[in-house]
């Protein structure tokens, strides 16, 4: 890359960027590629900033550090690339000696470092599970851009017939960095922002989605205790638990007309028993399909990482489910066989103070 020797370049393990007057990207080394999940081709030449969001403001930084031949540090800024959610990053900037134009970027995000710290409320075969991936994630991922990146090369000199193939393996190594960042969703969620809320509004909003979605086909009943008193929760992340065990339970009829029971009750004999003490769980919430059930094999891992009965499944979103109830005190349960497999999730009442 001429700065740099090209294997030192490439060798470097967090993204790292070389900017030109007016923000315009000179160069990016391979984790760089990795982290916008785009090649370094469709970078060059571009303005930087136009892909990545910096909760800060660079460019008159940038100006002072060519004007001063200063450097900068910059902890805990949030960086997005519009395609996920930002991470938070330390950044490292200084113009190059010799050419004071060119400013070398580094972005070292935090996840990875804070990420094994935060996975709590799993199992301790499901947080040996995603450390492991954790740990594996940047060597995965820098192969799958030389992949990309040679397939793209191979493109511009094949015919049509050809070119179908290299797209295909241009999608597929795609295809992998997505789920290597659901993976990395375990570490990215937020503590929940827990208040007041109303069990019944989550779970009406959740089956309106499910209805103009994926569960279209599927009808649904609903038996819910109009007395339930308010859980203590978050709403948003609520919504992501009940869509995913609705998704689970659409696919699992197979495409036929089958039908999705949600029931709600309540409960006072449920107790999780935790260091503090003993903690009562009365607000609880059933999620019924008529699907041919959960292989008996699976049922008792199904909440672990990786955990799937379905053929292509990735097994992450019951193990995000657990992690969310977990995190907001409350337990998860499933009980299955052939014609009906039921989730049961139980949740921590309101206090009337709160």
């Amino acid at each position: 890359m001429g700065v740099l020797p090209d294997s030192l370049w490439a060798s470097l393990p967090i993204p790292a960027f070389l900017i030109g007057t007016g923000g315009v990207t000179a160069a990016v080394n391979p984790a760089a590629e990795v982290f916008l999940n785009t090649s370094a081709r469709a970078l060059i030449g571009q303005p930087l900033f136009d892909r990545l969001a910096v909760d800060a403001p660079l460019e008159e930084a940038f100006a002072r550090m060519r004007t001063g031949h200063s450097s900068l540090f910059i902890n805990d800024v949030e960086v997005g690339t519009g395609d996920r959610a930002p991470v938070l990053c330390n950044l490292q900037a200084a113009p190059l000696s010799g050419q004071p134009d060119m400013v070398l970027l580094l972005v070292a995000p935090r996840e990875f470092a804070d990420r094994l710290g935060r996975v709590q409320g799993l199992t301790k075969s499901a947080r040996s599970a995603i450390g492991m991936a954790d740990m594996l994630a940047h060597e995965i991922k820098n192969p799958l851009a030389g992949i990309t990146g040679a397939a793209q090369l191979l493109a511009m000199n094949l015919g049509p017939e050809d070119r179908e193939l290299t797209e295909l393996i241009v999608a597929e190594t795609r295809r992998i960095v997505k789920l290597l960042e659901q993976v990395e969703q375990f570490g990215h969620l937020k503590p929940p922002e827990c208040r007041a809320v109303n069990i019944h509004d989550v779970l009406d909003r959740s089956r309106r989605s499910a209805e103009l979605g994926f569960a279209g086909h599927m009808t649904f009943f609903e038996e819910f205790d109009p007395s339930l008193p308010p859980v203590w929760a978050d709403a948003d992340q609520l919504v992501q638990v009940f869509l995913n065990l609705l998704k689970n339970a659409a696919e699992a009829a197979g495409g036929r007309a089958g039908t999705i029971r949600i029931r709600s009750y309540y409960d006072l004999t449920l107790r999780l028993r935790r260091e503090d003490g003993s903690h009562a769980l009365p607000v609880q919430v059933e999620i019924s399909d008529d699907g041919p059930g959960i292989a008996p094999g699976i049922l008792e891992d199904i909440f672990d990482p990786f955990v799937s009965g379905r053929e292509n499944g990735t097994g992450l979103g019951l193990a995000l489910v657990s992690r969310i109830i977990a995190d907001h005190g409350g337990w998860i349960g499933v009980e299955s066989q052939p014609g009906r497999t039921t989730f049961r999730i139980a949740l921590p009442k309101a206090q009337k103070e709160s």
